[in-house]
């Protein structure tokens, strides 16, 4: 009898990862961990493809907010959920693969502890100055940084934000010498730019849009791989004299580890429909953000890329979160 009921249990226990695996999931609905404050431009991200898989999964995706720690609070409770696919995280390389290396100890492995399920897109960051700066490209920028006694200062969203891991590998790459000045967030570093209170700001193309468009701004380079949509008068820093240097800022959605792989595939081919959807596509360049559809393991094959990349930056550039 004893034996019987121990059976009975872990055939209940057992239940949702086997339904997960036979095809009927998902059967109530999903959660999404947003790690950031509502607003931002991953919030947006986030809430847009959460409303299109509900549509596509036949279930609500709910956003749930839980900001703190630069993304790590929100993240590792996904970390620490059920392997069950019904809770899901919003990862934004910062969080992912900068994090690591500037929290010390970190909470969790994001190589060991989550699992990809697919990339959403990236979003391509610029180099913009005040007009006042007497610099015409990245090359005079370069120059010009190595003259100054100081330094020339950039402003960006904040310590091991990816703006400020760009601005660190370009005075690795080319021996400029620019300063870093962190703000609490993007808006805060542009009005000061834009009020001439500093020379240089590397952020998103989708905050800097409209002001480089009206002359409020000048851009400097797009850090790249290919020139952004929303600009394309503005060169690469590839094209501008720096080779292979290719930094977008990237968000995509991941799993606990151990979420039954046709929960993982299933997402992933969902995710991927959304991404291909023109509407999609056009509401993510809005934000900036260039579609990438592909599949768990380029993603994770990213992920560990950039982990070890960014590992090299902060460790060169001595930087700490303090």
């Amino acid at each position: 009898m004893i034996r019987t009921r121990l059976f009975a249990f872990l055939a209940a226990c057992c239940l949702p990862l086997a339904a997960a695996a036979q095809g009927t999931y998902p059967d109530r609905p999903i959660k999404l961990i947003v790690p950031f404050a509502p607003g931002g431009v991953t919030d947006t991200s986030g809430r847009l493809i959460a409303d299109a898989l509900s549509r596509r999964l036949g279930q609500q995706v709910v956003v749930e907010n839980k900001a703190g720690a630069s993304g790590n609070i929100g993240t590792q409770g996904v970390v620490n959920g059920a392997p069950d696919g019904y809770t899901l995280v919003l990862g934004f390389d910062g969080t992912l693969v900068i994090n690591p290396h500037i929290f010390v100890p970190f909470p969790f492995d994001p190589l060991k502890d989550l699992a990809p399920v697919g990339k959403i897109g990236d979003a391509t960051l610029i180099l913009v100055a005040h007009p006042s700066l007497p610099v015409g490209n990245l090359q005079e920028l370069i120059a010009y940084s190595k003259k100054e006694a100081k330094g020339v200062s950039y402003g960006t969203s904040g310590i091991g934000g990816t703006p400020h891991i760009a601005g660190e590998l370009l005075n690795q790459q080319t021996g400029s010498r620019l300063v870093h000045v962190p703000y609490k967030g993007g808006g805060q570093a542009l009005s000061d730019a834009l009020g001439g209170n500093i020379p240089l700001v590397y952020t998103a193309v989708a905050g800097a849009h409209q002001y480089v468009k009206t002359g409020k701004l000048k851009a400097i380079a797009v850090s790249s791989g290919q020139r952004s949509s929303a600009l394309p008068e503005v060169p690469t820093f590839i094209e501008s004299g720096v080779p292979g240097f290719d930094v977008s800022s990237w968000v995509g959605i991941l799993a606990p580890a151990q979420t039954p792989r046709p929960v993982i595939e299933r997402l992933n081919r969902e995710l991927n429909a959304v991404l291909a959807s023109p509407e999609i596509v056009d509401k993510l360049a809005t934000l900036g953000i260039a579609a990438t559809p592909g599949t768990p393991e380029a993603f994770g094959a990213q992920m560990k890329a950039d982990l070890a990349r960014y590992g090299k930056v902060v460790k060169d550039a001595g930087i700490k979160m303090e």
